[in-house]
């Protein structure tokens, strides 16, 4: 067991050094200065060689790097040279120093995602830490609407293979992998905030909390959750009901299955028991896999939504160049991607005692 996790985590890390590699090179390569994004329209010479040198614009592509994995990483490596960049970097995080080796201090600290260049020197952590949680609110809202309405539909679309039900549950779940997140979103927002909202009392824009009419206190607003979680569930929601249907259909052709008919039992004790069981290691693939992209996929549902979370963030930082905002962004969705896989590793032993840990 314990080999196991070593070794999962080990390619783990691994990924995710591949994934800073590339987004450290390929967001370096575009045109203009980062110091000049940073300063704008008030930059003159001065402030600029200030900038560059502040943050390492002025030294090589490859020095650069270092320095960037040295702000990742959790072990780094600080000059006490006050007019090097590791020296100054090392002001914006709190790190716990280990051992000093001539003039390098090592020292152990959690991963810098440097500074915002659009909002005064605002760390990406901050940034991040006030829009991922709800990102993460609305991708769990949407994927518990996939999971219960998808394993439901599923069983009973199995139940009723080649009747009206079935087909009409078939439709519906290829019309709802069919449709366009950013699509689903207008319609949605235009129908139930605008067109019925004498009915439903929805809004076609609003976050998880607002201010209230005097712009003083923030106000929680569970109703806003409801349009684009319903949104962002749809695709997610369609595909399960396929594959729990059609990965139930073919457990119903098992041996133990019909044993288990032969002695009596009823078809509920069949499915909960012996079936269900049996016929979710694919569900527990795409639900897994589709969470995490929820992170990065709900972009245009958080943005169409006004939805103030990670993704709505990802725009605006698109939008004006912020760099360090967009790499750390994505840095942490690719973190939760590698560490979704390795939960849902774990779960596979549970569902399949044919799958082996080792």
């Amino acid at each position: 067991m314990l080999s196991y996790f070593i070794n999962k985590i080990f390619y783990a890390a691994l990924t995710l050094f591949g994934v800073v590699t590339v987004i450290f090179f390929l967001f370096n390569v575009l045109p203009g200065d980062p110091a000049q994004m940073m300063l704008g329209q008030n930059e003159d010479s001065h402030q600029l060689a200030i900038v560059k040198a502040k943050y390492g614009f002025d030294k090589p592509l490859s020095t650069q790097y270092l320095y960037y994995l040295n702000d990742l990483s959790p072990l780094s490596f600080h000059s006490k040279q006050a007019d090097h960049y590791t020296f100054l970097a090392k002001d914006k995080y709190s790190a716990v120093k280990l051992v000093s080796i001539g003039d390098v201090n090592i020292a152990l600290k959690a991963p810098y995602l440097r500074e915002s260049f659009t909002k005064q020197g605002k760390k990406v952590t901050a940034v991040i830490g006030e829009t991922l949680p709800n990102t993460f609110v609305l991708a769990i809202s949407a994927i518990t609407i996939a999971i219960v309405m998808g394993l439901v539909l599923g069983v009973v679309s199995a139940l009723f293979k080649d009747r009206w039900l079935d087909r009409l549950i078939q439709v519906f779940s290829t019309f709802g992998m069919s449709v366009p997140s950013f699509f689903s979103a207008i319609l949605f927002a235009w129908l139930f905030g605008f067109v019925w909202h004498e009915y439903t009392h929805l809004e076609m824009t609003g976050s998880l909390y607002e201010l209230d009419d005097f712009g003083e206190t923030m106000h929680l607003r569970w109703k806003n959750l409801i349009l684009p979680a319903i949104v962002l569930g749809i695709r997610p929601l369609a595909v399960v009901i396929q594959l729990m249907r059609n990965s139930l259909l073919e457990v119903f052709n098992q041996d133990y299955i019909r044993t288990a008919r032969a002695k009596g039992l009823s078809e509920y004790q069949i499915i909960i028991r012996h079936a269900l069981k049996n016929a979710l290691n694919p569900v527990v693939t795409a639900i897994s896999g589709w969470f995490a992209s929820m992170l990065a996929g709900a972009v245009f549902v958080e943005y169409i939504f006004g939805w103030n979370g990670l993704g709505k963030e990802i725009v605006n930082a698109l939008n004006t160049l912020d760099l360090p905002v967009i790499m750390g962004a994505v840095l942490v969705i690719a973190t939760v991607f590698v560490s979704i896989n390795i939960f849902v590793d774990i779960i596979y032993t549970w569902l399949d005692p044919k799958v082996k840990l080792e």
